[in-house]
Parts: C-alpha cells; structure tokens; sequence
C-alpha cells in the first residue's frame, strides 16, 4: 500500500481490495456509492492502487491483474456466479456419449455436481476435476496427461494437446479469463490457450461458462474465436443489456 495519503484513504483501499478480491471487478459507480466519497476519489484510488500493480483500470472501474493461480484460490472469487453457472450447464450435459472439461474452476462447479450418468466418458486437463469425477457411477473421467502447470493444477504442453486431441467430443465445456465480442476469448498463458483449442477443434459444440465480470476484457493469450462457440452461460438472464453485443453472435443462457 502507497505510504503517502490519509488513514481514510488507506483504509478505503484496503476496502476496494477486499471487494475486488470476492468480486473480481470494482465498478467505479458503485463503489463510490458504497463508500459516500465521490466518482473522483474512487479513480485516484484506483490509479494509486494500479501503479502497486495490485491491480489493472479498465473503462468503468478496475478488474484484478490477470495471472496464474492455484485452482482453490480461483474457485473461492465469484462463488455464488459459478454456482449459478454450474446450474445451467448441468441442462447440457448429456447422460451418456463424450465430452470433455476444460480447467477452470467455473467447470469444475459443474463436475462437482455431476450425479450418476448411463455411460459417460469425460476428458479433462484438471487434475481437481479429475478427482471429483472419480468414483461418480456411470462415469468414466480421463486425465489428459503432459506437463504439469503448478501455478494453476493443470496439464499443458505438446502430450496434452494430443491426447486431448485423439478422442472426439458432442461438448467441450469451457471458461476463459476474458471475452470479448470482437476478439473471442483469452487466456492467462499460451498453453491455457493451446489446451482449449485442442479440446475446441475435435468438439462438435462448445459451451463457454463465464461469470459477468470477464465479459468485454482481455488477457494475455487469444484462445477462441466465438464463431467457434454455441452456447454462452452467465450467471446473469439472458435479455441482460451487459450481454447485449453477445446476442447475434452465440445462444445466450
């Protein structure tokens, strides 16, 4: 925390930062209205907290800094929204056949709550996901194995990719760190990306499950084109003007 300003304004930061922690979003409106100090206070907060790198301004407000994190750490942000998610993706899972699950914790809220299936193969880079699948009746879960990336609990790299790549898919059902209208969606690292486009292109249909505060953002890594995606599943209803330049694009749930 910047060592300059007043006990007021240190402890407002640390209130923005606990916010962006659950959330991972501060909307400039509201966060003014939640903490009676003006729209101006509020940017300066946030410049002061960018130029620490904790994190990044984005047009309305600040979203957190985009990077690698342990798969329990990510599932704990935006909980409920994942939740919500996982409840209307369990409608697009089949009861048998194959389908495959990337590594976001978003899916593997819906892998939790998978219940007994007539003979369904599911293929996921997550070692997480992988376990709760295991044990599942009439489930069959396969972890795609290759190099492990530590900082996210996930298998990348070239083995991945082709053992991702030698079976076939009815769903691929996907997160992403950001998406956006006109570039599709990125991810935190080139191999996130790479895994998602592996699983993607020997898929007949992909499910993208992204909470609210990743729409109309960017990462590090172009990941898919959303001509490539079906269905796109929010936690918000579907006639949400924040989903507004998703509509002619992607079957909105």
């Amino acid at each position: 925390m910047a060592t300059t300003g007043s006990t007021e304004s240190e402890a407002r930061r640390k209130l923005l930062l606990a916010s962006l922690e659950r959330e991972n979003v501060i909307r400039l409106t509201e966060a003014a209205d939640t903490l009676g100090v003006s729209a101006m206070t509020i940017r300066r907060d946030l410049d002061d907290l960018e130029s620490e790198g904790l994190l990044r301004r984005v047009r309305g407000g600040a979203i957190s800094v985009i990077g690698p994190r342990p798969f329990e750490e990510r599932r704990a942000v935006r909980s409920r929204a994942k939740e919500v998610i996982a409840e209307k993706a369990m409608g697009l899972v089949p009861r048998f056949g194959s389908i495959a699950l990337d590594a976001s914790t978003t899916v593997g809220t819906m892998a939790s709550r998978l219940g007994p299936r007539s003979g369904l193969m599911v293929t996921t880079n997550s070692h997480p996901t992988y376990a709760m699948l295991k044990g599942t009746v009439g489930v069959t879960p396969i972890l795609v194995g290759g190099e492990t990336e530590e900082a996210t609990d996930t298998f990348v790299g070239p083995l991945a990719v082709q053992a991702a790549q030698s079976l076939r898919y009815v769903r691929f059902f996907a997160s992403a760190s950001a998406v956006d209208a006109s570039f599709g969606t990125t991810e935190v690292s080139l191999a996130e990306a790479q895994m998602k486009q592996a699983f993607a292109q020997v898929s007949k249909e992909v499910v993208l499950c992204m909470d609210s505060s990743k729409l109309r953002q960017e990462s590090i890594a172009a990941g898919l084109e959303l001509s490539k995606v079906a269905v796109l599943i929010t936690e918000l209803a579907p006639d949400d003007q924040r989903l507004e330049e998703f509509r002619d694009l992607v079957e909105l749930r």
